[in-house]
């Protein structure tokens, strides 16, 4: 499965202090999605939205959906 990217990159906090992740692959997307504890309504839409690796969703799209799921969680950095 080739990668899917987008652009710009989500950045997000991670667990090491003051390191920040720029996020432009919808799999390194998943991977965070689920490392993240909070699962609210956005969670689940960005999480079914992983049909994006298929190619059946625009990059854009999902990169929308993970940044407003990164903002709910509270793990969206400014870029």
């Amino acid at each position: 499965m080739p990668f899917r990217w987008f652009n710009p990159p989500v950045y997000v906090k991670t667990d090491r202090q003051g390191v920040r992740l720029g996020i432009s692959r919808i799999d390194t997307a998943a991977e965070e999605l689920l490392k993240w504890s909070n699962r609210g309504p956005k969670w689940r839409l960005a999480e079914a939205c992983l049909t994006a690796m298929d190619g059946k969703m625009p990059t854009e799209n999902f990169r929308l959906l993970f940044e407003d799921a990164a903002e709910e969680e509270d793990m969206l950095l400014p870029n």
